[in-house]
């Protein structure tokens, strides 16, 4: 399976704060046997997201667009609207599932507006930005994502 792994973060992109989440998705990719061939760091503007999002599924070299950030309620969070401005269709269990689970680990899982959506052949997640929330939402659903990617690959066959 291949990936690209997108960070959302102002604070990022100004070198002011180190991007943990990214590589920490990089890293859990990598233990479940997935290649990561693109990570890129995106400043929280909704146009700038979308452009990249749409170029990224509709080159047909990626199997799971992986986002990290701006999936918050701060003003500039704005990952979820630029997903699904480009989105084919949404997929509200995996945001549902992410937050279940999430809210194991913290009271404030809720909040988080995360999600999955597919653009033709590509499944787009949204994740939190932090290491320790992207991480727990993309275990949560990691057991689907082969499931999905065969699905919007024409595999159909139940097994």
């Amino acid at each position: 399976m291949n990936l690209a792994i997108l960070t959302i973060s102002d604070s990022a992109v100004a070198g002011t704060r180190a991007d943990l989440s990214g590589p920490a998705l990089e890293a859990k990719a990598v233990e479940l046997s997935w290649t990561v061939t693109t990570k890129l760091t995106l400043p929280d503007e909704s146009e700038h997201i979308s452009t990249t999002l749409r170029e990224l599924a509709d080159s047909g070299e990626f199997d799971v667009i992986l986002t990290t950030g701006g999936t918050g309620l701060a003003l500039r969070d704005v990952t979820p609207e630029a997903t699904r401005r480009i989105a084919d269709r949404d997929i509200p269990g995996f945001g549902e599932l992410m937050r279940s689970e999430g809210l194991k680990a913290t009271k404030f899982a809720p909040l988080s507006r995360g999600g999955g959506w597919t653009r033709r052949t590509t499944l787009i997640l949204n994740v939190p930005g932090s290491p320790k929330g992207a991480v727990e939402s993309l275990m949560a659903v990691a057991h689907l994502i082969p499931h999905v990617v065969d699905l919007l690959h024409g595999r159909t066959e139940h097994k």
